[in-house]
């Protein structure tokens, strides 16, 4: 078995700094086999909001795996965004923009879904997807296959924002790669279920870990227990006036003829 700890949208910058130790001791407490960290570590992608996140990742025992959210590049500094968009990125978070993690028994895949041109909406290419093929395809195996990026590629009832380009067909060409989960954040807001358009694919959704846009959602992490066909996803919540973590709720699914099912 292993065990995923999935958060998203730390947003330093407009962050709870009161969540902040909380959160780092509720994860080293865990213990993960990893940390997946779906993007939107800043607010506005500032040098200050950077050196914050550093020092948040530097703080975790276990492992991290990070793709960058809409929020990692600059809103308000058009030069850098345009030109040199990922320069603070790959200074302060990781050097690579899509990094992949393998054991013996998961294999995690890092998707960049932003699109530099519109800073809201993301984007998802096929030039994108064939690595991704290609890495799951050097992974092969018994693995749990997952992949991770920023924008959901789909979105619940009442979502006003647009889903990202090319959602459509990479839903489909990931369930034909062999994806057994997708984890993604940026809506702020919390599901796990089978996707409607593509069941034999897990979609896993964290809210905001830090940010105080919890959209009437608290702030949370999931945390995935994957065990071959069986996976539980659990909530972890902020409780107790923000001073700790605690798991609210769980769902737990099987896969079954390729499939995802609630497990009884």
């Amino acid at each position: 078995m292993r065990r995923v700890l999935h958060i998203s949208d730390l947003h330093f910058g407009r962050d709870r700094p009161e969540l902040l130790r909380p959160l780092i001791r509720t994860i080293n407490d865990l213990a993960p086999d990893l940390v997946a960290v779906s993007g939107d570590f800043t607010q506005r992608a500032r040098l200050g909001q950077y050196r914050a996140a550093r020092t948040f990742l530097e703080q975790l025992q276990p492992p991290f795996l990070a793709v960058p959210g809409n929020h990692d590049t600059p809103l308000d500094n058009l030069f850098v965004r345009f030109l040199r968009p990922w320069a603070r990125y790959r200074k302060y978070i990781h050097p690579v923009l899509e990094p992949s993690w393998v054991d013996s028994e998961i294999a995690v895949v890092g998707i960049n879904t932003v699109n530099r041109w519109s800073w809201q909406r993301g984007r998802i290419g096929r030039h994108t997807l064939q690595r991704v093929r290609n890495t799951f395809a050097d992974m092969q195996g018994s693995r749990s296959q997952i992949a991770m990026l920023h924008h959901p590629l789909e979105h619940g009832p009442g979502v006003e924002k647009r889903l990202m380009r090319g959602a459509a067909p990479a839903l489909t060409l990931l369930g034909d790669y062999g994806a057994d989960i997708v984890l993604s954040g940026h809506l702020h807001t919390w599901h796990a279920r089978p996707f409607a358009r593509q069941a034999g694919v897990l979609f896993v959704q964290a809210g905001t870990g830090l940010s105080t846009r919890v959209r009437g959602q608290p702030n949370d992490f999931n945390l995935l227990s994957i065990d071959g066909a069986k996976v539980r996803v659990e909530q972890w919540v902020a409780h107790n006036n923000h001073t700790a973590f605690a798991s609210e709720k769980s769902a737990d699914f099987e896969k079954i003829d390729n499939i995802w099912q609630p497990a009884s």
